[in-house]
Formats: structure tokens, sequence, C-alpha cells
């Protein structure tokens, strides 16, 4: 029976290590929203003499891209997506939070990309509760596969009211679709999940398609509710944003305590959004139909914006101000409801670029922040972003599942 409409309650996604491979897929947490679209850039061919088109032919490789948001947790989905963190349990007081590798490392060397796979099961039916049979007939699945996905944007919303929330953009090289796909996975290490689906993935060398079907595990929660480490989702009120280094470096009070504790006299921070963006460039060749690489844009710089009330001032001169060339940090930390932190973001080597205060009838006197850091490269401790969390959860590798392509 053909399904009526798809809702949330039947769709999962899976994100692999490498696009080459056929397995290694990790399905990625607390999904609130996945789009994917596709366009096919085309040029018309016209001549004198005839007043419509002799043919439209294709120049350019397709555009492919998708972004996804979900809930930010204890970092499970930012290790499937192929970031650096730092893992483990405890306090800040333990040091364990320290990372000592960029978060954004492991997207700053070219590669084949990923696949993304969007699992839909049959209508009515939860995609982490799988059913093998309906009616006493197989159960047919769909799946839609973007290939070779390169990360092109990373952003993170906090705010008053609001669960913290991550959106990713992708850029792609290729989408297809498959239905009629049944579980009975024969391969024992993903249990008895999705077996079958062919490769969206093509070869950057040709632009051919990658033979080699592609195995899914069974979706699942990721939420046992047990333990510190098992987070359903954080909230606002257990989030401390240390911007204290840049204290007396503006107009506004922005004092914290050692723990990131607003003291009594700082601006209440109602807002902070972290964007790290990774603009690429397509690059291609004579000779092939597609791009044989999408390249990140460089140099990356990553900014901070934070929005607060405004209560006090600081005594300060812009024309003096501007001689503290000093590099300082920023800390964001979220914690679980055991008050355990669960995600670290530092970002080292920050400017204080802004400051922007508004003030009207019937509204609370505000100030808008924005700070920068540069990313540095994979050994450069001194810039960038370096997040750590709590997710110690195994994750699959790209181990070769089937015949790997040439």
């Amino acid at each position: 029976m053909a399904r009526n409409r798809v809702i949330y309650q039947s769709e999962a996604l899976f994100l692999n290590q490498d696009a080459a491979y056929s397995g290694g897929y990790n399905q990625l947490e607390r999904i609130q929203s996945a789009n994917y679209s596709y366009t096919i850039n085309r040029q018309d061919v016209n001549q004198y003499g005839q007043l419509g088109k002799l043919d439209s032919i294709i120049l350019d490789a397709p555009t492919v891209s998708a972004d996804v948001s979900y809930y930010l947790t204890d970092g499970f989905t930012e290790r499937a997506l192929g970031f650096y963190l730092a893992t483990g349990t405890g306090t800040l007081a333990s040091n364990w939070h320290v990372s000592s590798g960029s978060f954004i490392s492991g997207h700053l060397a070219d590669s084949s990309g990923r696949n993304l796979i969007i699992l839909t099961t049959p209508e009515g039916t939860d995609a982490d509760l799988p059913v093998r049979s309906l009616t006493g007939s197989t159960v047919k699945n769909s799946v839609i596969g973007v290939g070779n996905c390169y990360l092109s944007d990373y952003s993170l919303d906090l705010s008053v009211g609001a669960i913290p929330t991550v959106s990713v953009s992708f850029d792609a090289l290729n989408i297809n679709a498959t239905g009629g796909v049944t579980g009975c996975n024969p391969v024992t290490n993903l249990g008895s999940g999705i077996w079958g689906i062919p490769s969206p993935a093509i070869k950057p060398v040709d632009g051919t398609a990658v033979i080699g079907a592609q195995a899914l595990p069974d979706a699942v929660t990721g939420y046992t509710g047990l333990g510190s480490t098992s987070v359903a989702a954080l909230r606002p009120g257990d989030i401390t944003v240390q911007i204290g280094n840049f204290m007396g470096s503006g107009v506004v009070d922005i004092g914290t305590g050692a723990d990131g504790t607003p003291d009594a006299d700082s601006a209440h921070i109602q807002s902070a959004s972290l964007s790290i963006p990774l603009g690429r460039s397509t690059l291609e060749r004579l000779g092939s139909r597609s791009a044989y690489s999408r390249s990140i844009d460089f140099p990356i710089v990553a900014s901070l914006s934070i929005s607060a009330i405004l209560n006090e001032v600081e005594s300060y001169n812009l024309v003096t101000g501007l001689q503290d060339t000093s590099e300082k940090d920023i800390t964001l930390t979220l914690k679980d409801s055991d008050s355990v932190p669960a995600m670290v973001y530092t970002l080292k080597g920050c400017s204080f670029d802004s400051e922007s205060i508004t003030s009207s009838i019937g509204a609370n006197k505000s100030v808008d922040m924005t700070f920068t850091t540069s990313v540095g490269g994979p050994n450069d401790t001194a810039h960038g972003i370096f997040v750590s969390g709590i997710s110690t959860g195994a994750l699959y590798t790209g181990v070769n599942y089937a015949t790997e392509p040439d």
C-alpha cells in the first residue's frame, strides 16, 4: 500500500566517514529538520536563422546541497560528522575538556566526501523501532542518498527559552533514491539493519557512479535515560558564556567569574551564536562531467555573536582601546541535568570586533557584541575552535563491507 504522506516519525538520517566505502554509517541524533535539493545547470544553444534553441547542454557539474538541524547533546553527532572532539566525563577542574586538536581539522584536507542517507520506513511506523514484517509481507523502506557531501557550514545557536540547536550545511556531488528496500542485513556486526542500498556516491576522478551496496545499522533513539552520558537535550539554564577575559575591552560590563558565572554587574546574556563557515570552491577539469573536488576557501574566520540586556557600563575610550591588540579566549560550557559539562567550546585567539547598543521606548536597553577568531592548521593550538564532549560511543569508521570501487 502506498504512503499517503511522510512525517518525521518514519525518517532517520545516517552519515558515513568516506563516500568510497559501502559501510561505516552512523546515525545522526536529535534531528529536527533535513532538506536537500539539486539544480542542473544548462545552457541553451541558439544560432542565427532559427528562433528556437537547437539544444540545451550541461556545461557545469550539478549543484547538490543539503542542510540538517539537530539538538546539541553530548558530541556524538559532531563526531559522526567528522569533527574532532576531546571525549570523556568529569568536571572542568579535572581538565578532561582540554582538546589537543582543532574542531574542524577533519575537514581541512580534500577527500571524496561523505554519504548522507535518509531512511524512510512505512507510514505509521517509528524508524527507530524497525518492523520486520507487516501483515505477513516484507516491510518495504525507501531511501534517499546524497553522495560525496562536503561540510560547508556549522552553526550553533544558544538562547533563553530554547534548546541549543546546531545547523550544518553540505555541498555534494550526487543524489539518488531507492524504493522497496528490505531489512535482514547479513552483516553480523550491523545487527539486522538495512542492506542492499545503491551507493549515492560518484568517483570524483571521472564522475562515474560508485558500484557497491550500502549497509545501514538499525535506527535507534540514541538515548537510554541512564547516567550522565545519556543526554536527551541540554537546557539554556545550564549554559555559561565565559567572556571575562574581554573585561574593559568595550563600553558594557561583561565580567564573569572563573567558571563563567556572570558577576553582579555584568550584562545579562540572552543569546549566543557561533558560526564556522567552510566556504568551498568547485574544482573541475576537462574530460570530466563532474567536479573532482570541493575544496575549502581559506582563510577561515569563525565568529561568535552575543546579545545581552545592558545594565552597567565600564570606563572605556575607543581611542586608547585600539592599543590593546592582544588575543583572548572565550569558553562556552553546556552542562547536562546533573550539572556535568556535556559540551565545552573554547574559542582561542579571539578579537573583539564590534559592540552595538540599542535603546528604544518599551524595550530593554540591549547590546550586541561580535568576536572572531581565525582557524589555524591541525597543529595550531593558539587559534581556532576547540571542542570536547562527554560522548564516548563507538563510531563505525568505514570498514569495507562490500566490493570497493577501483
